[in-house]
């Protein structure tokens, strides 16, 4: 295996550890939505603060896993070109993809997302609506963390689609380990 892949690994395996993490995200979310639901039609009972968790729980759902979805290269986009290309053609595609759109994107919205959370951690932002959650700082902090996972992320399939172009490598996906989905 070539140093630059165990390196991609390395890096891997941090989005992989997020996703295992993240998808506890996910259950949970389920459960909130159905007790939410259950409560509001059988019960004609609502809590601002079950439906702001749905949102917060939705939000670091989003966030947090998108680097993870990035590793496997899941994202929603055109695939009716994309899949038809070569191996080397996608490779390009990912590889100036990353550099002319998600590594600035991400810096972009890092930097510009950075005083906004400060601000929110300053003042301990909670919910401005009575009953809703406190600690909403918390939840905007995910932006620039997930991010952050993103650009993480685009290093190994950067570094994996350059491998494909010059041919030291035949794929840019990381197989998929166990319990991955």
């Amino acid at each position: 295996m070539h140093w630059i892949s165990r390196f991609c690994d390395r890096l891997d395996s941090v989005n992989r550890a997020v996703g295992r993490g993240v998808s506890w995200v996910a259950l949970l979310m389920v459960l909130v939505v159905t007790v939410d639901v259950i409560m509001r039609y059988l019960f004609k009972i609502t809590f601002v603060f079950v439906q702001e968790l749905e949102w917060h729980l939705f939000g670091v759902l989003f966030l947090i896993g998108a680097g993870y979805t990035l590793l496997y290269d899941d994202h929603v986009r055109v695939d009716v070109f994309y899949q038809r290309f070569s191996k080397k053609t996608q490779a390009w595609i990912n590889f100036l993809g990353a550099l002319l759109a998600l590594f600035p994107g991400c810096y972009l919205i890092i930097v510009t997302s950075w005083q906004f959370v400060m601000n929110s951690w300053a003042v301990n932002e909670g919910s401005p609506d009575p009953g809703g959650l406190p600690a909403r700082y918390i939840l905007k902090a995910m932006i620039p963390i997930g991010f952050a996972l993103v650009a993480l992320q685009g290093i190994p399939l950067t570094l994996r689609s350059l491998m494909v172009i010059l041919g030291i490598e035949s794929d840019f996906r990381p197989e998929r380990k166990e319990g991955a989905h």
